[in-house]
């Protein structure tokens, strides 16, 4: 996932200590006239200005939330036999040459994503109280190896893990560390993998045990409104259909829809050309092709979507301290709507897009 408009190029990941990463970055108030810093879009003055004096602050400047950072491991050893992006060993990607056969560029992002299906299925079944979350990074890195792949976010602008892994609160970007994860936490695993020259992504929410029933129905609602996105994709639509669908079903059930980071084309990069954004935006009037791959990865919050970042540069969560749940797929833009990439073979709902709910890693 990135941040809309453009990737800012962030710098190495460091901190000194859990207390220096847990203080959130300050952002000073944007000008009446500047873009508001929600990402949105839209001027501060008829964004979030109004709200950001109410209580007191800038959008950026405060933040209220349980989860506090742990200890991060070293970096995991990829064997120098398995190909590896072109940022692995810098940290900062440049465009690659796009593989001018059509058929058999395809042939390789099936292959990529459905590894990132499977990979996404281990890291899964690794949850469960207890666990830290550098440990299910562990399991995960060793399941890109044995399927001959590089994780994706690895040095990634510097980068530290093998996966994103977002407790309760954190939005996205959230690093493993060893905070073990309790009874009624929810967590997204975020997993890419750079196979035979294409990267696959696909992510999911897991529940922690037993949780409450509001963590249950954000979780419910959050893959239903992945759901409403596939189905609006179809060759000849606006772009802008997809987020129009996940936007009206969010609010219909009270939810905030994270406006700042967004889906993306996939491929031969990391990040690519189309940004989808899952909120409606009249002037995103790009119509799908036939042929495209990219993500649709929405946010969901209980509470507002405001976010700040921690100072490790990465973690993203809410500034109310609610809860937020995401799921993401890869899909292709089909001749009569949209094929899913990312689901296991075992999946009864390969390839239907009536039922992406990624039964085989965790049923509600």
């Amino acid at each position: 996932m990135e941040p809309v408009a453009q990737r800012s190029s962030i710098g190495p990941w460091h901190w000194h200590s859990a207390a220096d990463a847990l203080r959130p970055i300050h952002v000073a108030r944007p000008g009446a006239n500047d873009p508001c810093w929600c990402g949105s879009g839209q001027k501060y003055k008829r964004c979030h200005r109004d709200a950001d004096g109410a209580r007191g602050g800038g959008g950026c400047s405060s933040w209220s939330g349980g989860v506090r950072p742990g200890l991060v491991s070293p970096k995991r050893a990829v064997p120098a036999e398995i190909p590896r992006p072109n940022y692995a060993v810098s940290g900062r990607p440049r465009p690659s040459p796009r593989l001018g056969d059509a058929a058999l560029r395809l042939q390789k992002i099936r292959r990529a994503c459905l590894a990132a299906a499977e990979v996404l299925a281990e890291g899964g079944y690794a949850v469960r109280p207890g666990v830290t979350t550098d440990a299910i990074d562990a399991v995960v890195h060793e399941a890109y190896l044995v399927r001959g792949g590089y994780p994706s976010t690895l040095n990634y602008h510097g980068y530290p893990k093998s996966l994103c892994t977002s407790v309760n609160e954190v939005i996205l970007h959230g690093i493993p560390d060893s905070r073990p994860l309790e009874e009624g936490d929810i967590v997204n695993l975020d997993v890419t993998i750079y196979l035979d020259g294409m990267h696959g992504d696909c992510s999911a929410t897991f529940a922690v045990g037993k949780v409450d029933e509001s963590s249950r129905r954000l979780m419910r609602v959050t893959r239903e409104c992945l759901e409403l996105g596939i189905s609006a994709v179809k060759p000849g639509r606006p772009i802008n259909e997809i987020g129009k669908a996940i936007e009206a079903h969010a609010t219909k059930h009270g939810y905030g829809v994270v406006r700042a980071f967004c889906g993306h084309g996939i491929g031969e990069d990391f990040h690519m050309e189309p940004q989808v954004l899952h909120y409606f935006e009249p002037r995103a009037q790009m119509a799908m092709e036939e042929g495209m791959v990219f993500t649709i990865e929405p946010m969901l919050t209980m509470g507002g979507p405001e976010h700040v970042v921690w100072r490790d540069g990465w973690t993203v969560v809410t500034v109310d301290g609610q809860r937020a749940a995401q799921y993401e797929h890869t899909i292709l833009v089909a001749r009569d709507g949209a094929e899913v990439l990312t689901l296991p073979l075992f999946s009864e709902a390969r390839p239907s897009v009536q039922s992406v709910q990624v039964e085989a890693l965790r049923p509600l």
